[in-house]
């Protein structure tokens, strides 16, 4: 069961950044077509430099009782594509809501 809590904690944090989207209207829930592009565009750049990162050796799998131990390849653990979701997922949230609120704070200052 603990090999779990890493992944159950990503998972978790994506269902929080799907809720704040849903509720504010800010990424899927106001194109979702152009935030799927976006999260497989750039989730797969993420997968492609973390490639780039184990084959020179850089990156590098630890040891951790909290995660799956699965391996999807070499230095590759099950967590890191969800990681990735995540982070652009939690990015494209942060992105929109601030480019919301320049733009309403704008909106008030103009007479």
């Amino acid at each position: 069961m603990t090999g779990l809590i890493y992944l159950a904690c990503l998972l978790a944090g994506i269902g929080c950044m799907l809720l704040l989207d849903w509720r504010f209207r800010l990424f899927f829930w106001a194109d979702a077509a152009a935030a799927t592009l976006v999260t497989l565009a750039g989730t797969s750049f993420l997968l492609l430099w973390d490639a780039a990162g184990i084959l020179s050796g850089i990156f590098l799998r630890g040891a951790s009782s909290i995660a799956t131990g699965i391996v999807l390849a070499p230095e590759l653990p099950l967590e890191e594509p969800v990681f990735l979701v995540f982070l652009v997922l939690c990015t494209m949230v942060l992105y929109t809501a601030s480019a919301r609120l320049l733009q309403n704070s704008k909106r008030r200052r103009t007479p």
